[in-house]
């Protein structure tokens, strides 16, 4: 027989969230708050974005804001011990992030939507909106960021998230991959002009995986994680959110993070195993359209959904197709849309993306 392990979704603690809808969140330390060298070498490392652009010209790939800002990677309040599965960010960037910019995230919780769920009976969707703003206030990018609130027991007790099991690679399969990363297509300093674009035709593949716990650990690295802390800043913070503190199977306290690299805890929550970060897979999208517009091209807007956990082992393919070509202002737009699918066939992430392209001369 199962037993409760975690708590539930009570219409008391519900109410307490929505009275803070409309109202700023206190910011957490973000992990970075000035776009150094270092900084954006190691997002640009953590994403698996080798396009040299960003070192050559000091600038960082736009969604490094990941790094920069707690809220819109994720970090959510209210609900103690329910637990957050991101699920999707909408950036629409004003200005390039540059080598030595000091950007900051000032957020709101701007809703919170209850949807029926077929992982857990009942979601609450919970969505900020972050406000990003360099050092003379001038605002940088403006970005809605949602996850979905579950019932861990819950989740694990209908247990109806099906996979094949863990997927094990034929030397054929990975000498595909190796291909794929070796063969990348990055469009650099060639400017690809607007005038030249057709609609319907396919970005490039971006490769992506398999994902293993040293690609999670290096996307840490880049990233900084929500709750990952060591020694007494670890017991520091479950003092300050107890509900974080959750124990392991040495009666230690670890937080509800650790979904990403531990396979029973992951079990616990109602996956079949550890799981990407949701943040992840939206840099990854982002990935293919820059690889694609090349140096000259700017990223105006990305809407990115992550339908599905990419577990452990799984292997992603990001492709992208032009939807549509406008004019505004004398710029040259281009609309893209954009999907993630793993070694399955199944579709993880969706997302379009607006590109401003150069004008042919």
């Amino acid at each position: 027989m199962t037993t409760t392990r975690f708590p539930t979704i009570t219409a008391e603690a519900l109410g307490a969230l929505r009275a803070r809808i409309g109202r700023p969140v206190p910011r957490p330390e973000p992990y970075i708050e000035v776009a150094t060298r270092d900084a954006i070498r190691h997002w640009a490392h953590g994403i698996g974005d080798r396009n040299p652009h960003w070192a050559l010209h000091h600038v960082a790939p736009p969604t490094i804001l990941f790094a920069m800002d707690r809220i819109v990677s994720g970090y959510v309040g209210g609900l103690p011990g329910i637990h957050a599965m991101y699920a999707g960010t909408d950036f629409r960037w004003r200005a390039p992030i540059r080598q030595g910019d000091r950007i900051v995230g000032q957020s709101v919780l701007q809703d919170l939507v209850e949807k029926p769920s077929a992982f857990a009976r009942r979601a609450i969707q919970q969505v900020y909106r972050t406000t990003f703003t360099d050092r003379d206030g001038v605002v940088v990018c403006e970005a809605d960021s949602w996850c979905f609130r579950t019932e861990r027991d819950t989740a694990r007790e209908r247990a109806k998230y099906n996979a094949a099991g863990p997927q094990r690679y034929s030397s054929e399969e990975i000498d595909r991959i190796r291909a794929a990363y070796r063969d990348e297509d990055v469009r650099g300093a060639r400017p690809r002009y607007w005038e030249d674009v057709t609609v319907g035709e396919a970005l490039p593949t971006v490769c992506k995986g398999p994902l293993t716990v040293t690609s999670v650990i290096a996307f840490v690295q880049g990233w900084g994680s929500l709750y990952v802390r060591a020694h007494g800043l670890a017991f520091d913070l479950f003092e300050r959110h107890p509900a974080l503190g959750i124990e392991n199977a040495f009666g230690c306290p670890e937080p509800p993070e650790r979904v990403h690299w531990d396979e029973a805890f992951a079990r616990a929550v109602g996956v079949p195993g550890a799981y990407d970060y949701g943040p992840e897979p939206v840099a990854w999208l982002a990935h293919v359209v820059t690889n694609w517009m090349g140096d000259a091209g700017v990223l105006r807007r990305l809407h990115a959904q992550v339908r599905r956990h990419n577990l452990i082992g799984d292997v992603t393919w990001c492709r992208g197709t032009v939807t549509g070509k406008t004019e505004e202002g004398g710029d040259g737009l281009v609309q893209v849309e954009l999907f993630a699918e793993n070694q399955r066939g199944e579709v993880t992430a969706r997302g379009a993306a607006t590109v401003a392209l150069p004008r042919r001369p």
